[in-house]
């Protein structure tokens, strides 16, 4: 799967360098910053918990982990993957590396529902997901949503990936994660890019279903949702 969205057209989600054809992005609308009325929340001790503890997935390709990115470490890596031509089609962050800190910083600033995190398969940098609350964020207001839904947002950023099914792995390990550790959210949510045939069939390969087309203020997206309910079904 190509860069999976979900990134500057929102809603969307291996210390080596990306290639390929589509990413499997996830190209995201600027998520994660809470409106003002929902502020307060930040106290809520389970706003999102922490992707750190959650421990690691089985996939087809080797165990997987989120692991929150610290920028004095990752910075480099994360803007070579979003400069490669396919990633930057729709995450919309190709440029110095300034433009990469001041995203990640919007997310870690506090004033965020977001965890901006890597993807790590067998130890190994792949992948970068933005989670967040679907519920605390702009998106809710373009789609029902419901108490502690999440959110997710993903890029593949090794180009060797591509193309080979990782995008559908690493987004049923990241699903079954959330379900598993956050006992409160029923659906996982995800808005790529309807353009991004190749991140939307990764998404319906992973147990998502499209529940609507919606018009968000950057792109015209697919709503992807996955329901704890149905998760061994699909």
């Amino acid at each position: 799967m190509p860069t999976t969205d979900t990134a500057r057209n929102p809603a969307g989600p291996t210390t080596t360098h990306p290639t390929t054809t589509h990413p499997t992005t996830t190209s995201p609308t600027r998520h994660g910053r809470l409106t003002p009325h929902l502020l307060p929340l930040l106290a809520e001790a389970d706003l999102l918990d922490s992707p750190a503890a959650w421990g690691s997935a089985a996939t087809p390709l080797g165990r997987f982990r989120l692991e929150p990115v610290r920028p004095g470490r990752d910075l480099e890596l994360l803007t070579g993957w979003m400069n490669d031509p396919e990633v930057a089609a729709y995450w919309e962050l190709a440029g110095p590396a300034a433009v990469t800190a001041a995203h990640l910083r919007s997310q870690l600033d506090g004033a965020s529902s977001s965890v901006p995190c890597l993807g790590l398969l067998d130890g190994t940098p792949v992948s970068y997901w933005e989670i967040y609350r679907a519920d605390l964020d702009p998106l809710s207001r373009y789609y029902p949503a419901r108490p502690h839904d999440t959110g997710i947002h993903l890029l593949v950023g090794d180009g060797t990936h591509r193309g080979r099914g990782l995008g559908t792995a690493l987004l049923r390990a990241v699903t079954d994660l959330v379900f598993a550790h956050r006992p409160r959210c029923t659906r996982v949510i995800a808005e790529p890019d309807i353009r991004n045939t190749p991140s939307v069939s990764a998404f319906l390969n992973s147990g998502f279903r499209c529940a609507a087309e919606i018009d968000l203020p950057e792109k015209r997206a697919a709503l992807m949702v996955r329901e704890r309910a149905l998760r061994h079904l699909l």
